[in-house]
């Protein structure tokens, strides 16, 4: 790994597609914009399919399979963008190839290949990075600088409202597999999982946990027509104490409402934050911040100062590839001064866990 400012990341990206794809919406055009990275290599499903890529995207090496890109001198970095349920094969070569790896969330396909993958990092002394890129959000970060400087007071309540888009009365094109639990790609792990990881970055771990869920919608349809049968849930309601002793709850909904899509509320004893944005995907796209205190009778708009964002990517900004720009910026950072900042796969495995605690209360009321 290069150990100077100077020397440019060679990163290889696993599944980036010519066709479509979170790779090509998001990893790629931040890259692009970032110092200090270069985008050397990718794989896809195929030798075919990764030279259609590599011309697409002006690529200069492409690979077959995730092996061959994990072996290149020139990847020093593997990042992983591909279903979560090939995760562990791929990040376990890449791994034994002595490289870094950035891999989206979820990690794996629940807390034992999230666990497995941390402890092989840690024993190779491997840099591991994982997408959690709601906590990179200028709008988290300056929340979370709000909170600690004392915004609101002692921390009383939070509460989240959102509706999940994906788990709707449609399916998109290609998502059968956010239907099926064995994959590990559902709403609990993916909206809500993303956003509550931003709010753990913001207020603090969830101590103690109780949770209802519920499949409301039996059939779903996908563009073709077809019917499928989800066994995964499209309500979630977490109810917990954090760290701090708040009390938080947030509830999760299939399918984009009439009414509120998204809205965060955070209420202390001095004063109230609220954030609001148009899907609960916190991860990516733009929401607002409003805030009152005092003797204020109702919140007004909070710009996010601009000294949260990134000059080089603001062309990017109001996109959904904008955190995924901040997080790599941050992970250069990480690999030059020998910070961590960025989520681990430990940290990861950590956020499984608590996931799977959050089922298993479901299950138990």
């Amino acid at each position: 790994m290069p150990s100077t400012p100077q020397s440019p990341i060679g990163v290889g990206i696993v599944g980036l597609s010519a066709r479509r794809g979170w790779a090509a919406q998001a990893h790629l055009p931040a890259l692009r914009l970032l110092d200090g990275f270069e985008v050397r290599a990718l794989s896809a499903s195929s030798a075919d399919s990764a030279r259609q890529a590599a011309e697409k995207h002006g690529v200069a090496r492409a690979y077959g399979s995730a092996a061959e890109l994990a072996a290149a001198d020139e990847v020093d970095l593997v990042v992983v963008t591909v279903k979560v349920p090939d995760h562990r094969e791929i990040i376990r070569t890449a791994l034994d190839a002595g490289k870094a790896v950035l891999s989206e969330w979820p990690l794996g396909t629940g807390p034992a290949e999230a666990e497995e993958l941390a402890s092989l990092a840690a024993a190779r002394g491997l840099r591991t990075f994982t997408g959690l890129q709601a906590r990179s959000a200028p709008l988290v970060r300056h929340l979370r600088d709000l909170i600690a400087d004392g915004y609101v007071g002692e921390v009383l309540h939070t509460s989240v409202v959102a509706s999940a888009r994906g788990w709707g009365a449609m399916v998109p094109e290609g998502g059968a597999y956010l239907l099926d639990r064995a994959s590990g790609a559902n709403m609990l792990t993916i909206p809500f999982g993303h956003t509550l990881d931003g709010l753990t970055s913001v207020l603090g771990d969830v101590d103690e946990v109780s949770a209802v869920t519920a499949t409301r919608r039996r059939t779903v349809e996908d563009p073709a027509g077809r019917i499928h049968r989800p066994d995964v849930a499209d309500q979630l309601v977490l109810g917990g104490v954090l760290s701090s002793g708040a009390v938080a709850s947030v509830h999760y909904r299939g399918g984009m409402s009439r009414a509120t899509n998204f809205r965060w509320e955070i209420g202390g004893t001095d004063g109230d934050l609220v954030v609001t944005g148009d899907h609960g995907h916190l991860q990516m796209g733009e929401y607002t911040l409003a805030g009152a205190r005092g003797d204020d009778t109702a919140p007004a708009p909070l710009a996010v100062p601009e000294h949260y964002f990134d000059p080089a990517l603001a062309a990017l900004r109001g996109t959904d590839a904008y955190n995924v720009g901040a997080a790599y910026a941050q992970i250069r950072r990480d690999l030059l001064d020998g910070t961590h900042v960025i989520p681990d796969f430990t940290h990861a495995a950590r956020h499984h866990r608590l996931l799977a605690r959050i089922e298993r209360a479901a299950t138990r009321s």
